[in-house]
């Protein structure tokens, strides 16, 4: 039986994840989260996956579960090598594959808004990557960003493709705001983690990643949620015509575990649909599946990021044959009806 680690376990990606692996494998899971935005897993697990033993940690037949900082989880480990050895029979280096999700999270008022709380992510990457040369898994996660890119190259002049090769650490750009730095800072010290230690690891480079369980602090469910409150006039932060690379989290999600099988040398690739959609263009879509055509009121003195930021998608499929599945059109019908069922929810609430 292979055991897996996953930090941030709780949050958007890293719930997706366990809840794939529980799925599809018969694996063991020891999960890591301090709850500073996710919520703890009995909240989100299948029914079946609660059943069997239950106290404080173990959760089920297949998930040990630790409620505490990744780096408090870390530490532990350089003051007794053997501790969960003892405790919980786990060895340190028997984890097959570790993923890395934990971090100071949050959509753009946080990235532009606390940016200094946002610096926190060097600290945990560097206690992540310091763990994994010690106790040696076998493979490794490391989730960049696509902020880590060049802003110089986001501009509203012209929207390009951005490619694996924009990022060159002998020729730096200026990536995104601390959250930027400090993915691109994970990226290098990735590629030392491989080269300098021998540790199997891959990164990726998601772009705007969306679901039906995301929170309502990022755009696409509460611009869905919006739509389903038939809000007019609709408000956008900026002018609206700024774009994303809008990819399903299932979509991540396969592309994480192709790149884990395939990449062991701390390069990164982009995980995106390679289509660049506005944020007007999304208030229409999800609009559209509400019935109505309200007005757009721009708010222009709300932070807003880069102008275009979407993949080149062509390294992704020509190496690795991998392209995302889900339309725009299907996932935002998806996250659309998740936002009505949410909202009969409430509405049943107040009738109660």
């Amino acid at each position: 039986m292979k055991i897996h680690l996953v930090t941030g376990a709780c949050g958007f990606v890293g719930r997706n994840l366990v809840k794939r692996l529980l799925n599809t494998t018969s694996d063991f899971l020891v999960l890591v989260d301090d709850l500073s935005t996710g919520t703890h897993p009995s909240t989100w697990l299948n029914p079946k996956e609660l059943q069997g033993n239950q106290d404080t940690q173990r959760i089920g037949e297949r998930i040990l579960y630790f409620q505490q900082d990744c780096r408090s989880f870390f530490q532990r480990w350089y003051a007794d090598a053997d501790w969960m050895k003892k405790e919980k029979g786990v060895e340190g280096n028997s984890f097959h594959n570790v993923f890395h999700f934990a971090a100071i999270v949050g959509g753009r008022s946080k990235i532009e808004g606390d940016p200094m709380m946002v610096a926190l992510d060097l600290a945990i990457d560097a206690e992540f990557f310091y763990w994994i040369t010690r106790f040696k898994p076998k493979r490794a996660l490391f989730p960049s960003s696509s902020a880590a890119y060049p802003i110089d190259l986001q501009t509203d002049q012209a929207a390009i493709a951005l490619a694996e090769s924009d990022i060159n650490f002998s020729k730096m750009g200026q990536p995104d705001m601390t959250y930027g730095w400090s993915k691109l800072t994970g990226e290098f010290l990735a590629q030392i983690a491989a080269k300098n230690y021998g540790i199997s690891v891959a990164c990726v480079r998601p772009f705007s990643g969306y679901g039906e369980d995301q929170d309502l602090s990022y755009p696409t469910p509460a611009i869905a949620a919006r739509a389903a409150r038939r809000e007019n006039p609709f408000e956008v932060w900026g002018t609206g015509y700024q774009g994303r690379d809008f990819v399903h989290i299932d979509d991540c999600i396969d592309c994480i575990l192709m790149a884990m099988e395939n990449i062991h040398d701390g390069s990164a690739i982009n995980i995106g649909q390679g289509k660049l959609t506005s944020f007007r263009d999304l208030i229409k879509i999800f609009t559209s599946f509400a019935g109505y055509s309200p007005e757009i009121k721009a708010l222009t003195d709300k932070p807003v990021g880069v102008h275009s930021r979407y993949a080149n998608m062509d390294y992704v499929q020509n190496t690795f044959g991998w392209t995302a599945k889900i339309s725009i059109e299907e996932g935002m019908r998806r996250v659309y009806d998740a936002a009505l069922a949410r909202l009969g929810t409430q509405n049943q609430s107040l009738r109660i």
